[in-house]
């Protein structure tokens, strides 16, 4: 499923095309993804201008500028793509190309879900904090305010291991499979240590390489595993920087360390670390 930085490559790679500009109209295939599309979507939609285009989490939320928020989850498959009529012909659709959005002045942005586990809906500007889908969603790990010490807070008396803690939408926003076993790894940090024993410089270490593996990830575009394209289309390349995730069997590429990556299966997901570089 994408994380944070595939959401926020995708998101970074529309702003372009649709932040500002208007859609001309939409072109809808099929009745639902995840959920039946809202009432009347098509219709809702045409000649609405988009005021704003953002993530929270691992959303892309599209403000027009009626008051409605475009809220769109890309699930485990999904993917959006930007063709543009003005350089060269849009392709036919295929089976499981699902939405466009056609942009006046010639953009298209397709909405490619193979295993239809995304959702497009529309809510209203003053449901983003409240809406079931965003509720109580934690802080952004890229904002102001997530810091060492919000992250101390929320574990402090948390009696399960920090690897399924740091999974809890509840605490941060946006982190994934991919970039908390990275994440821990880089800091040093045993997956199955409990939350609540976590030294103080331990969760300062954490914390910088939080922010600092979701930031290299999103320079790279994202971590292209099966599904996952940049709006250009073009793979992400994270995955080949890859420290843990998916090693199971290599060696650890941390200097002067010979052990190898191991995995085991935590809260159902499977976690990769190294035995020795982690305590």
């Amino acid at each position: 499923m994408p994380e944070l930085p595939e959401v926020e490559t995708v998101t970074r790679g529309l702003t372009p095309v649709m932040e500002g500009h208007v859609i001309d109209h939409v072109v809808q295939r099929r009745p639902n993804l995840r959920f039946p599309f809202p009432e009347n979507f098509v219709d809702r939609m045409a000649g609405r201008k988009v005021d704003q285009l953002t993530r929270r989490a691992k959303y892309i939320l599209g403000y027009l500028d009626d008051g409605q928020v475009l809220l769109i989850h890309l699930g485990m498959s999904g993917r959006m793509t930007i063709h543009d009529d003005r350089t060269a012909a849009v392709p036919a659709p295929e089976k499981h190309d699902h939405v466009d959005f056609v942009m006046q002045g010639g953009a298209v942005v397709r909405f490619t879900d193979p295993r239809r586990f995304g959702v497009i809906t529309l809510i209203a500007a003053d449901e983003v904090t409240s809406h079931k889908m965003l509720a109580g969603i934690g802080p952004e790990p890229l904002g102001n305010a997530f810091n060492s010490a919000v992250l101390a807070a929320g574990i402090a008396k948390r009696a399960s291991p920090i690897k399924t803690v740091l999974l809890d939408q509840k605490l941060v926003a946006g982190l994934g499979n991919i970039y908390v076993c990275e994440a821990l790894f880089r800091s040093g940090i045993a997956p199955n240590r409990l939350a609540k024993d976590l030294k103080l410089a331990e969760i300062d270490r954490l914390y910088r390489e939080i922010r600092l593996v979701l930031e290299d990830a999103i320079l790279a575009g994202g971590s292209s595993l099966k599904d996952h394209r940049q709006a250009n289309g073009e793979l992400g390349y994270f995955q080949h920087n890859f420290r843990v995730y998916g090693r199971e069997g290599d060696g650890c590429n941390a200097p002067e360390c010979d052990s190898t990556i191991e995995r085991m299966v935590q809260a159902g997901r499977s976690t990769f670390f190294c035995p020795t570089c982690q305590r």
